[in-house]
């Protein structure tokens, strides 16, 4: 059995995730498997833990063949013939990581990520999706409290605090279904009635901000029926109204005459055109849950924002990018915010963001690791998920060919690079690395 190493993640001051918990560490040493752990005074989980889990606390990882983490490694980190698990962000080509793999190439390295483990229909089985969802609409719910107080509105939102401030996901909960309650007493303060909360995408991250969501008493309406619903006689201000979008709400074909085809969407996405801007409107904060990269149609852009608000402050007032693509599909997404900064306010005429709550524009918050201000319930749900395929990722002779690599199907189909190689499933890379 390969002896395992777990990092210190130091891509950000906040990343206070495992990948795997004390406790199954305490499995798995029962199946013989070793493990050297690098000292952390910020993670979750306590040094002390791990030393009680039989793991041996380490300054820098040395003897082991596997090193897992959470986030990105960094350049010039990697051994050559190890074998490295973790969240690379290079499956879509991103070009701020081509540098990394080509590091990763050279070092001779296999690496595994997290986000291509997947059954055989495609659906991923190790994730923190539901996390970064539940996070991101409590730091959505919060940001508009705290947006509305500064420009001198005070609303029920400002009980709310920044997810990370609370201890458990319990206990954010509780505050929640507080403000669920005054609203119910009470209503959705004029300023923001009606409040309308618009969700990119159903998948994992989609469904956390559903679960939020639905501490509050919510009806969830049709995207066809947003544009209408102010017209609707006694419209109750006791209730938040959710909208869910997918994919046939968003874009359409540039072709008038052909109808929605979702297959045709994802395989030939140059044919089709971006129809979302008209619900825009109406919506108070926008969750954006939904998987994207550049071959599809932004969302929302620069262009689009700007002539938004040429006719005054908009209804929308926050952007909860949960995807927190750079330039992405929220073009004005310029960067992941960090913890300890999450929020930023995009002025649409300067197209420059000011951190913070104060200033003329749209409030968004991007935190790049949202799952991390629920560091406890997200390290267990990962953790549980990753656990069966251990004591076969660690008994797998590495120096075997690809083709002979014995490694369970769902981490063999995950594996980008064995022995510096790109692997064929992943040979479309080269394009980005040569580019």
């Amino acid at each position: 059995m390969h002896k395992v190493g777990i990092r210190y993640e130091d891509k950000y001051v906040m990343e206070r995730r495992v990948p795997l918990t004390p406790e199954h560490i305490k499995e798995l040493v029962k199946k013989g498997i070793e493990f050297e752990v690098v000292k952390s005074a910020k993670r979750i989980f306590k040094d002390k833990e791990f030393i009680e889990a039989g793991a041996t606390l380490v300054d820098e990882v040395s003897d082991a063949q596997i090193v897992l983490g959470v986030k990105e490694m960094p350049i010039g980190y990697f051994k050559e013939g190890k074998a490295y698990i973790f969240f690379s962000h290079t499956i879509k080509g991103q070009p701020y990581n081509m540098p990394l793999l080509k590091d990763m190439m050279a070092s001779k390295i296999t690496l595994v990520d997290y986000e291509k483990i997947a059954d055989e229909e495609g659906r991923r089985l190790i994730f923190f999706g539901r996390f970064a969802g539940l996070a991101g609409m409590i730091n959505s719910l919060w940001s508009l409290g705290q947006r509305l107080k500064v420009n001198g509105v005070e609303t029920t939102f400002t009980k709310l605090k920044q997810t990370h401030n609370y201890n458990s996901l319990d206990d954010v909960k509780e505050v929640v279904s507080e403000i669920g309650d005054d609203i119910k007493i009470n209503g959705v303060h004029d300023e923001i009635h009606p409040l309308i909360v618009g969700i990119t995408g159903y998948g994992n991250v989609a469904k956390g901000a559903q679960e939020i969501m639905n501490l509050l008493p919510v009806e969830y309406i049709k995207p066809e029926d947003l544009s209408t619903l102010n017209e609707r006689k006694n419209l109750s201000n006791k209730k938040v109204y959710a909208v869910v979008f997918e994919e046939k709400h968003i874009s359409k074909p540039i072709d008038s005459q052909k109808g929605f085809i979702l297959e045709e969407y994802y395989n030939h996405p140059e044919i089709f055109a971006n129809q979302f801007e008209q619900y825009v409107p109406h919506i108070t904060i926008l969750m954006n849950c939904m998987y994207w990269d550049d071959k599809y149609p932004r969302i929302i852009t620069k262009d689009y924002v700007e002539e938004l608000y040429k006719n005054g402050e908009p209804k929308l007032k926050v952007i909860g990018d949960v995807t927190c693509d750079p330039d992405g599909s929220i073009e004005c997404t310029h960067k992941g915010t960090e913890i300890e900064d999450p929020v930023f306010v995009y002025n649409p005429f300067t197209r420059k963001p000011t951190m913070g709550f104060e200033g003329e524009g749209l409030l968004i918050m991007a935190v790049d690791i949202l799952p991390s201000e629920l560091p406890r319930e997200s390290s267990q749900t990962f953790s549980d998920a990753l656990l069966g395929f251990m004591p076969e990722i660690c008994s797998t002779d590495y120096n075997a060919s690809f083709a002979d690599l014995k490694l369970p199907a769902e981490i063999k189909r995950a594996t980008i690079l064995h022995k510096g190689e790109l692997t064929p499933d992943y040979k479309y890379l080269e394009d980005f690395l040569n580019g």
